[in-house]
């Protein structure tokens, strides 16, 4: 059997909060990136919210 982490009290909290960290970094990141003067900063925080999902992937598995 697979086990599966169990996060409680600020384990879980600070998962949550970079969560939401990582969901508004790609929807600012987008919208940075459709300006044609702050693309490279906007795709910069895409990539940012990405690897933030990323650890929060790693830290849960």
């Amino acid at each position: 059997m697979k086990e599966t982490a169990n996060f409680s009290g600020i384990a879980a909290l600070a998962l949550s909060l970079a969560m939401i960290a990582a969901i508004l970094l790609i929807v600012g990141g987008v919208r940075l990136a459709l300006r044609k003067t702050e693309g490279r900063r906007g795709a910069l925080m895409v990539l940012a919210g990405l690897v933030l999902i990323g650890n929060v992937l790693v830290w849960t598995i």
